[in-house]
């Protein structure tokens, strides 16, 4: 499958965007961005469903990866500071543990941005043909 990746890159700073604002206004919430970056992706990519599908698929991938890694440094030094009052090995394993505990929710954040993106550019594809 070809990617556009001036449609991907597009979809990206929809989801991203309509991320930040959904963390003010709740009834938008993240949902709501990822399937409007994927049907922004998926109309730009045009070709139909499966080249909308496929492009919002991966703008989605790509702003889940970037929010597990952000997830993941964030509970890495949250992580070392708590485990600090453990003592040298407390602080080094604490800082493990959180950190991989919240790039495991980041994991399963990237799985939930693709899946709503793919099926926004699946209507973008559709509606951009």
């Amino acid at each position: 499958m070809e990617t556009d990746w001036r449609a991907v890159g597009i979809g990206f700073a929809v989801i991203v965007i309509g991320s930040v604002i959904g963390l003010t206004i709740a009834p938008l919430g993240q949902l709501t961005a990822g399937l409007l970056g994927g049907a922004a992706a998926g109309f730009l990519a045009g070709g139909g469903i499966a080249k909308g599908t496929w492009n919002g698929l991966v703008a989605g991938s790509i702003s889940g990866v970037l929010v597990s890694i952000v997830i993941g440094l964030v509970g890495l030094i949250i992580g070392g500071a708590i485990g600090l009052s453990g003592g040298p090995l407390g602080g080094s394993l604490g800082g493990f543990l959180g950190g991989a505990g919240a790039f495991l929710l980041g994991i399963v954040a990237t799985v939930f941005f693709a899946i709503d993106s793919a099926i926004g550019g699946a209507i973008g594809g559709l509606v951009g043909e």
